[in-house]
């Protein structure tokens, strides 16, 4: 049975391959399975301080779920029941190590929706980004109507989500959904040495600001109360 999900460790960061390339790296069951227990990796294995996310072959990310899985499950209840024990998206969204995704080719539904429960984003120059699921019927599945406003702001994420059209890396760049752009040949790396550069910090201050930076969506004076008790409990 193939991985669908390589994983390889550079010094304290760990690198992940979405592992599809065949399929534009689409996410399926057995993926998001493999993906699941890594985070899950990333979550508990305290020597881990950073990793890399990135799809594997040329042509994307991820191009998004796997629809040909859609109607496929044994029943609606067993559907949700395998979604609510293993959360993907929510126990991306609370790691406290930090996520670095590596975009190339096409981002699009849910492969974009996972790329923005990274912390960073590293583009290479003809990397596309869209929600298309409007065009296919459906709302964003994953989060996309309420990581993207976080990101980019509502009027731009308006646009993306409601006519489903593609935007360029040029276009991401400027309006922040990505971080840095490069050329193809160096974004990987470039994500790596960022990773790199991240493990090389205080681990329990990285995770801390993590933790504090999450608080930031709350009311600002439950915030700043989390943000202040955070620090508190760094002084012990």
């Amino acid at each position: 049975m193939p991985n669908f999900i390589d994983a390889e460790r550079c010094e304290d960061v760990l690198i992940l391959r979405l592992n599809r390339p065949d399929s534009l790296n689409a996410l399926n069951t057995a993926m998001r399975d493999e993906l699941w227990q890594y985070l899950m990796l990333l979550r508990d294995d305290f020597s881990i301080k950073s990793a890399v996310l990135y799809g594997g072959g040329d042509k994307a990310f991820s191009a998004g779920a796997d629809i040909t899985e859609f109607g496929t499950a044994p029943s609606i209840i067993d559907a949700r029941a395998a979604r609510e024990n293993r959360d993907l998206w929510d126990l991306m969204q609370s790691l406290d190590t930090p996520l670095i995704a590596a975009l190339q080719g096409y981002s699009f539904g849910a492969g974009l929706e996972m790329a923005l429960y990274c912390d960073l984003r590293v583009a290479e120059h003809n990397a596309l980004f869209a929600l298309p699921e409007v065009k296919l019927g459906y709302i964003p599945s994953a989060g996309g109507t309420q990581t993207l406003p976080r990101h980019i702001g509502a009027s731009d994420s308006s646009m993306m989500i409601t006519s489903g059209n593609s935007i360029n890396a040029e276009k991401a760049y400027q309006i922040g959904l990505i971080q840095y752009l490069t050329d193809h040949s160096q974004y990987l790396q470039f994500a790596i040495d960022l990773a790199l550069e991240i493990s090389q910090m205080n681990p329990k201050i990285v995770r801390a600001i993590k933790r504090s930076v999450r608080s930031s969506e709350m009311e600002i004076s439950e915030g700043l109360a989390y943000e202040a008790r955070v620090r508190l409990s760094l002084s012990r």
